[in-house]
């Protein structure tokens, strides 16, 4: 998939109300600490993050957390795309391998109901649903050897 098409189909993604995107930010930082403890307990995660990684990955969900809610208070697919894709390429340069992105992902997923009213779930779960089944595209666009091709398919 090119990037092109990354921005499309996240163009194409249901808007969020104010009201849960409000929700959403007022409770991302519990929901992003729930994420990084749900990932602590897998005994894989040093694979999926490199060795002393922990507090980058704990990092990285506050980051997620802060970049989602204000992403939903003013959505641009060029920002998501192109901020998913320095994401991969930043954490890739420190260890971080192409499998934790799904499982991070799936995390968000499965926690989100916890922490959001049905309402707010339904509008924003689209937006974790595009992330998680464009990761194999993210993480071949985000592969320095893609792009050291010079073929971003931009």
């Amino acid at each position: 998939m090119t990037k092109q098409q990354l921005f499309d189909q996240a163009t194409a993604l249901p808007a969020v109300s104010a009201a849960a995107a409000r929700e959403y930010a007022r409770n991302q930082p519990g929901l992003a600490e729930a994420v990084s403890n749900t990932l602590l307990l897998r005994p894989d995660i040093e694979q999926l993050i490199g060795t002393g990684n922990q507090a980058m990955m704990e990092d990285n969900h506050r980051n997620h957390g802060r970049f989602i809610a204000s992403l939903l208070q003013a959505f641009s697919p060029e920002i998501l795309v192109e901020t998913i894709l320095w994401v991969f390429g930043a954490y890739r340069s420190q260890g971080f391998q192409p499998g934790y992105w799904p499982v991070q992902l799936q995390a968000w997923l499965q926690l989100l109901p916890q922490h959001l009213s049905a309402a707010s779930l339904q509008e924003i779960a689209p937006l974790y649903r595009y992330m998680l089944a464009h990761q194999p595209d993210f993480a071949d666009l985000s592969d320095p050897a893609h792009t050291t091709a010079g073929a971003d398919h931009a």
